[in-house]
């Protein structure tokens, strides 16, 4: 005959669900503040890529003659440019991204007092903490190897 256990329970009081309301204010504000980041940089990198654009035409004003290689490296330069800028950006949506639902799934769970809820918003720090050490030891590799 199988034996179940009761599940271990965490009750969480008035003062840990204000802290964890504190840090679902702050989160969300960091997660906002960095998808208008990620925003600036798409559009600073369009906006880098028609400037590098226009002074490909300098070419046509006199004395700018030896301009015309210039402007097929521009070209070559802006891609470059807004792919690189593109691939910071999924960089960095993730990790807002678990912020964001941290924030979401924490003010549910205070505001309905439900578990799995609380469980799904953990889930999500989790995430978050994995993937900053993920991308931390990838970095601290990179630097290691230049």
């Amino acid at each position: 005959m199988e034996e179940y256990q009761d599940e271990k329970k965490i009750e969480i009081g008035s003062e840990s669900l204000h802290y964890l309301d504190t840090t679902r204010k702050w989160t969300m504000f960091f997660a906002i503040l960095g998808f208008i980041v990620i925003g600036l940089m798409i559009i600073g990198g369009f906006a880098a890529g028609a400037l590098m654009k226009s002074m490909s035409g300098l070419k046509d004003i006199e004395g700018m003659e030896g301009m015309e290689a210039a402007g097929a490296a521009a070209g070559v330069a802006q891609v470059l440019l807004l792919v690189i800028i593109l691939i910071f950006a999924v960089i960095y949506f993730f990790p807002l991204f678990f912020l964001f639902r941290f924030s979401t799934h924490t003010s549910n769970a205070i505001k309905t007092l439900d578990r799995n809820e609380l469980g799904k918003a953990f889930r999500y720090m989790k995430s978050y903490w994995l993937y900053i050490g993920v991308l931390v030891i990838i970095l601290l590799a990179i630097y290691l190897i230049i």
